[in-house]
């Protein structure tokens, strides 16, 4: 038997028939860029999430990276982050020109450990920017209570999180603004890359729809407006329609061209009815691999704060011959992954940090541990049981 560690083809025949007349539709419209369906999706995404607005870019990436800008963080500045994540987290904060802090993690969850995050706290810090990985929620509100006592904006990386939360709470509603990523294997994937922003922040909604279209029309005047205390009376005798807006042409921020596509829009937005279906499988296929490696002693599974809802985007478990675990599922068919192999602040690009290794010993470790298994909600359950004989044989040899 054979089985990937991600398989899109299998979800695609669930949403084959209306996703295609869907994209069929959009095409014959000849709206491709912006339009009612990118502005349907944002509000139906808002509302899923529970904040004010919702604003779509071209990638999770750029999300950060616009969020960042938004919130003023630039050069001088510090944002205190975890090591063990995706290069991304760090790579917006260095393109604002800002310092990222890295503290160490939570041997149990992965996540930012917040009893770490004041000691690392300068004159410079100006945000706390926690990763919810692998789909688990941080301890956001003892991060949250640690920024206001310091005065500090929180931006979540929501990347791998979509569907998650924390009590009632989805996670995205619970900082200043918080990034989200569709990129195709994301438990939320489009059909090509694909990013969000979600605040209840008037001002922030409004700087980084500027952001995202050349600092330019009326969201550039208000954003400059609101950043440098500039005011522009934009004249209002041109006249135009959704495809051509004449304002485009006037600009006031230096920014980005960062805008979803309206059939990247309408992918996501049958996609998204779907979501906590999929969401729910996923934790169902956890639960089946926690209960049956819990007496596989080499084996630590994931464990879940209490009150916690994680999305389980990945299913990491660590083991002390990772290597050599990976090359037998690959024999046995069974595909796995090694997220992460080396932890941020030992990358070679964040070598003039002067990070040295033994600093953040739990994040070394774990990017030294963790295996993930197969986890997307089409497995089958012979599958999984495949995939979990396949664990315990390598332990049995």
């Amino acid at each position: 038997m054979n089985v990937k560690i991600l398989d899109l083809t299998r979800q695609y025949e669930i949403i084959q028939e209306k996703v295609e007349r869907a994209v069929l539709e959009q095409m014959k419209s000849g709206m491709y860029i912006g339009g009612t369906a990118v502005t349907d999706f944002e509000k139906k995404f808002a509302e899923y999430i529970g904040v004010k607005y919702a604003i779509s870019l071209n990638s999770g990436t750029d999300a950060l990276v616009i969020a960042l800008k938004a919130l003023g963080i630039g050069q001088g500045d510090e944002v205190i982050t975890t090591p063990f994540t995706f290069f991304a987290t760090a790579e917006a904060i260095a393109m604002v020109g800002a310092t990222p802090v890295f503290v160490d993690v939570e041997e149990d969850t992965y996540n930012i450990d917040a009893t770490k995050i004041e000691e690392k706290i300068t004159d410079k810090a100006k945000a706390i920017l926690p990763v919810h990985i692998f789909g688990q929620p941080a301890n956001m509100f003892e991060i949250k209570g640690i920024a206001k006592k310091h005065n500090l904006y929180v931006i979540e990386d929501a990347c791998q999180a979509v569907g998650s939360a924390i009590g009632n709470d989805k996670i995205g509603s619970l900082g200043d603004a918080a990034c989200f990523s569709f990129f195709p294997t994301k438990n939320l994937g489009g059909f090509g890359d694909g990013g969000m922003i979600t605040t209840n922040n008037d001002d922030v909604a409004v700087i980084c729809r500027a952001f995202r279209e050349h600092g330019g029309a009326q969201n550039g005047a208000k954003a400059r407006s609101i950043l440098e205390g500039i005011e522009d009376a934009l004249e209002t005798n041109k006249t135009g329609d959704a495809l051509y807006n004449p304002y485009k042409y006037y600009n006031y921020l230096i920014a980005y061209n960062s805008r979803l596509d309206a059939l990247q829009a309408r992918v996501l937005d049958i996609k998204l009815d779907y979501l906590d279906a999929f969401n729910n499988k996923r934790t169902e296929i956890a639960k089946f691999y926690n209960e049956s490696f819990k007496d596989v002693e080499a084996i630590h599974t994931p464990e879940v704060r209490e009150g916690v809802v994680p999305v389980w985007h990945q299913y990491a478990f660590r083991c002390t011959d990772k290597d050599a675990m990976g090359e037998f599922l690959a024999s046995k068919g069974i595909g796995s992954a090694a997220f992460y192999p080396v932890p941020l602040h030992l990358q070679k690009a964040f070598d003039y940090l002067g990070y040295k290794e033994g600093k953040l010993p739990v994040a070394e470790k774990i990017t030294k541990q963790t295996v993930c298994l197969p986890i997307f909600p089409e497995l089958t359950q012979e599958e999984l049981e495949y995939i979990v004989s396949g664990v315990k044989e390598f332990y049995s040899k």
